[in-house]
């Protein structure tokens, strides 16, 4: 595992920005219904240089109490479905053991400009179907076997390509199961935590969580989720679901740049490893 510099010196500089980091990534996950994972991880690697992993592990761990706070806030106004979110959790934890599995066995870059047209699928749907508040999800055994079966398949996806539930769970629930954008946001913050904690728990021993980290971004971020929520349930369902496609777009442009640097970078290496392999076989002779 790779050190962070600022874990040498924690200074008024790492206090900052990882509250910073918190606050911008409460209030997407009570706005959106999201862990604040995409929010988290590139910020801890710009602004205090976290590698990959360290950065992931630690944004998981400060999802669990940003997510706890965002589930409180949707329940007060009953926009929580509890046992559909305990379904889908059930789905998602069993789906990343799978989608861990299938990591190192099949393409995944081919897999994740695959999601990336997925997501420009969803955003479009977004500005075509516009839920309802007044809208339920009345369980029902198909409907519960069909909450399964989203919650794997989420699991899946979260493992292969490191994407937070949210953003699939979410449209999911509206667009799939027609529930309104308050239920789905709500439903998505609880479905979070027990595969957050259950991740955390990996990372904690495999050392791959900046504990220190972790509590500063999730303190902070619990002071603007419920704050978040709160402006959900001001706008309109149409405003909401605009807001939501352009986070999407969000994500889909930081994904799609993270490939093409690393394709770049792939690149790069193949042209230096190229002469050199050329000297190699010259001398040979």
């Amino acid at each position: 595992m790779t050190t962070p510099p600022a874990r040498t010196t924690r200074g008024p500089r790492f206090v900052l920005a990882c509250i910073g980091v918190g606050l911008a990534a409460g209030l997407m996950s009570g706005l959106f219904g999201v862990g604040g994972g995409t929010v988290i991880v590139p910020m801890l690697v710009l602004l205090l240089h976290f590698d990959q992993k360290l950065a992931s592990g630690t944004s998981l761990a400060a999802i669990v109490p940003t997510a706890a706070v965002g589930v409180i806030s949707y329940a007060v106004h009953g926009s929580v479905a509890w046992i559909p979110a305990l379904i889908l959790a059930v789905g998602a934890v069993f789906g990343a053991q799978i989608g861990t599995w299938l990591l190192h066995r099949i393409s995944v870059v081919a897999l994740r400009w695959g999601f990336i047209a997925f997501l420009a699928v969803v955003i479009v749907s977004l500005f075509v179907v516009i839920p309802s508040r007044q809208a339920q999800l009345e369980l029902t055994w198909w409907i519960a076997l069909a909450l399964l079966a989203t919650g794997v398949v989420t699991g899946i996806l979260s493992g292969l390509m490191g994407v937070g539930g949210g953003i699939i769970v979410v449209p999911a629930l509206m667009l799939l199961f027609g529930t309104s954008d308050l239920v789905a946001k709500g439903t998505s913050l609880l479905m979070m935590i027990p595969t957050a904690i259950s991740g955390t728990v990996g990372n904690i021993r495999r050392k791959n969580v900046d504990l220190a980290a972790a509590a500063l971004v999730g303190i902070a971020a619990c002071t603007t989720t419920a704050l978040g929520a709160w402006i959900a349930t001001l706008i309109d369902p149409l405003v909401g679901n605009i807001l939501f496609a352009l986070f999407l777009v969000f994500v889909a442009v930081q994904m799609a740049l993270r490939l093409l640097r690393d394709r770049r970078a792939s690149t790069a290496a193949g042209d230096v490893e190229g002469p050199a392999g050329s000297e190699g076989s010259a001398a040979a002779r």
